[in-house]
């Protein structure tokens, strides 16, 4: 079982960028795959970014293909969002996800945080 805890949401104004990170608990993390999604008010949860069990395949979501970069460091149990040119739209509750079953996490996906609050002035 893994625990996972978010940091590093805030507000910032549009254009700005802002680095979110996921801590895991747990001695296994490197078993598994890992990702981001958001979810607006009164929206569904929505696929941001996801990263394999290596590092060395990742996703994005076409809304933030070219602005955002996953990463993860399995020696401190982290994965990060580097994000960058920050639009309104990308305001919303980040969460981060892991799952030991699959290569790319889903909203099926077994792990969850409790979410940071990224808000995007324009």
């Amino acid at each position: 079982q893994v625990q996972l805890r978010e940091s590093g949401g805030g507000l910032v104004q549009a254009g700005e960028s802002l680095r979110l990170s996921c801590v895991a608990s747990g001695r296994t993390f490197s078993s598994y795959s890992l990702g981001w999604f958001r979810q607006a008010p009164g929206k569904e949860r929505q696929f941001v970014a996801s990263i394999s069990r290596t590092g060395a395949t990742w996703a994005y979501g076409d809304s933030v293909k070219g602005r955002f970069t996953i990463t993860r460091d399995n020696a401190k149990n982290t994965v990060s969002l580097q994000m960058s040119s920050l639009k309104a739209e990308d305001t919303a509750v980040y969460y981060c996800a892991a799952d030991p079953h699959v290569l790319t996490v889903t909203l099926k996906s077994e792990y969850w945080g409790q979410g940071t609050q990224v808000t995007v002035s324009s």
